[in-house]
């Protein structure tokens, strides 16, 4: 409980100063493309729609004494999705998230997410400005784990089903549905119970992961529509959505969709997500049906993408851990 101290805050300075660089840059850059910032509530209905995530719940106590639930939002996506609603063509935000149990060196419970959406463009617009915004870092290479990248470099483009082949040496189209065929096709271990998305992210972790963003940034893209949580199928083969992650030294820095507008198809699939995490975990998060409303209304044809601005601050800095970077870390 000691980070303020003069010595402890002296170590984190430098980093400290290159994050707060990095974030003006970044707010110049948004600013030269017609962006608008915004600000949205930290307080939601539901935190999100991550399976796999734990959130952080309050009650909110009215002047009248009623008691309403809400969340810590785990990222400003449903909030930012009803601004595109209501009419604004870009936006972006800096904005604090809140994720329970989590810790390691690339995650903290709370931390910075840049959140960014383009109406009329498609995710190819995304990746562009990926690019373009890596180029701001201020150095030479990224660093991470002994890795380097070029963060001025054109990022590779990589479809999951080729990364896939290329470094698991799996046809994974032809596997979907079928976790013993992933697990035989792979060679990776298959436990009792695990679904064809366990599978997956066993290859993903131990396979392909740690070979991705070297030398240059990969962006990883049209994953399986069954892993497509907000975003929409792609045009001409909808085996796949318009999803992908950017990745830098083995490390995710940012997931983007090409965004489902379908207000039905978003309901059916936030209702199949609530009941896996029930499943999983026991527990189910509230529907912001308000969110479903503004898409109802109607989103635009539009992108967007979370990016973890904290850990590109890491690699810029070659900090190896995350609180070497944040102004107070919780305790």
């Amino acid at each position: 409980m000691t980070d303020w101290r003069p010595d402890r805050l002296a170590k984190r300075l430098p980093n400290l100063r290159a994050r707060t660089r990095l974030q003006a840059t970044m707010r110049r850059w948004f600013a030269e493309q017609d962006f608008v910032e915004v600000e949205t509530p930290i307080l939601q209905v539901a935190p999100g729609a991550e399976v796999h995530l734990s959130g952080f719940v309050t009650d909110w106590e009215l002047p009248d004494g009623e008691e309403r639930e809400r969340w810590l939002h785990s990222s400003p996506e449903f909030a930012m999705k009803k601004l595109l609603a209501g009419g604004l063509p870009r936006l972006f935000q800096f904005a604090r998230v809140f994720r329970n149990a989590e810790g390691s060196a690339l995650h903290h419970p709370e931390f910075t997410m840049l959140e960014w959406y383009r109406a009329g463009a498609g995710y190819e617009a995304i990746m562009e400005d990926c690019h373009a915004l890596l180029a701001l870092a201020g150095v030479d290479l990224l660093r991470w784990g002994g890795h380097v990248c070029d963060p001025r470099a054109e990022p590779e483009r990589l479809t999951v089903a080729d990364a896939f082949a290329r470094h698991a040496g799996v046809d994974l189209l032809a596997t979907v549905g079928s976790p013993e065929r992933l697990a035989l096709a792979s060679g990776v271990a298959m436990h009792a119970g695990d679904s064809w998305d366990d599978v997956f992210f066993r290859i993903m972790f131990e396979r392909i992961e740690p070979r991705l963003g070297m030398g240059r940034p990969t962006i990883l893209c049209e994953y399986p529509i069954g892993m497509a949580a907000l975003a929409r199928a792609k045009p001409g083969d909808p085996r796949v959505a318009e999803r992908f992650e950017l990745y830098v030294c083995g490390v995710e820095l940012a997931n983007a969709f090409g965004e489902l507008t379908d207000s039905g198809i978003q309901r059916a699939r936030l209702g199949a997500d609530m009941d896996e995490k029930e499943r999983l975990y026991g527990v189910r998060w509230p529907i912001d049906e308000d969110f479903l409303a503004a898409l109802e209304h109607g989103l635009p044809d539009c992108a967007g993408i979370a990016l973890g601005f904290d850990r590109l601050v890491m690699l810029a800095t070659g900090a190896s851990h995350i609180e070497e970077v944040l102004w107070l870390p919780v305790r």
